[in-house]
């Protein structure tokens, strides 16, 4: 099984919320699910992700979901790497507020 890098860059709203720790990391690859590793990086208030994935032809879908959750938590300065297992957009987004959640006692605004 071959898999596939997509990076994207997204830039959060004016009053972000910057993310503090160091770096954070949630969930496990398994079947139908993903793990997150969160970043603190300063990069003028942007958002990187890369995500390493098995499933083809759904860079927008990835682009949109991530939007989403950088639009959502108006989060900022934070690299994330992706490693998925076939997760869908909904797994995708719960994920990473769960993940945002319980690294939250290190977020501040």
């Amino acid at each position: 099984m071959a898999l596939q890098e997509l990076n994207f860059s997204f830039k959060p709203e004016k009053n972000f919320t910057s993310f503090t720790p160091e770096w954070f990391h949630s969930g496990v690859v398994g079947s139908g699910d993903m793990e997150v590793l969160m970043e603190r990086r300063k990069q003028d208030g942007r958002v990187t992700v890369k995500v390493v994935t098995p499933v083809t032809g759904f860079d927008q879908v990835w682009e949109k979901v991530l939007g989403k959750f950088v639009a959502d938590t108006k989060i900022g300065n934070l690299h994330m790497e992706i490693n998925d297992n076939n997760a869908t957009p909904f797994i995708v987004h719960m994920r990473l507020k769960q993940a945002l959640f319980e690294a939250k006692g290190d977020v501040e605004s």
